[in-house]
């Protein structure tokens, strides 16, 4: 069978500001090794790629990491208002999961029938004596 089209493996984004393999070792590194590892991208394109992570759904939460090694004014610089959003998301606390206590508890099944489940027939009068089970 002929291919319509080459297959020279992963094309680079073009709006993607590093190489495909520095961006797989900042996807890739453990969140004790990234500080190391962002310090050897220069500023400005640290912060571009802070902002191109962000906007990028699966990445979203790398992105303000990368956006955490980087100055305000850079992301601003950047990426205008959306770096200074980014830059405030990148220093806001996580949320924590809230402690679920008595009174939050899962509440009990309320049932409005007042007795047990009847049997109910959808064949009619017909339907007497035949199993539909």
């Amino acid at each position: 069978m002929t291919q319509s089209h080459p297959t020279s493996g992963p094309v680079a984004d073009p709006a993607c500001p590093v190489s495909l393999d520095l961006l797989g070792e900042v996807y890739r590194a453990e969140a004790e090794d990234l500080p190391e590892l962002l310090a050897t991208i220069a500023e400005p394109t640290r912060s571009k790629l802070a902002v191109y992570l962000y906007g990028k759904s699966h990445m979203h939460q790398l992105g303000l990491t990368v956006a955490r090694a980087c100055e305000r004014e850079d992301l601003v610089r950047v990426a205008g208002e959306i770096g200074s959003v980014v830059y405030g998301q990148s220093r806001m606390k996580p949320a924590r999961a809230p402690v679920q206590t008595e009174a939050a508890a899962p509440a009990r099944k309320i049932s409005l029938a007042g007795g047990p489940p009847k049997k109910i027939s959808l064949g009619g009068s017909a339907a007497k004596g035949r199993s539909f089970d």
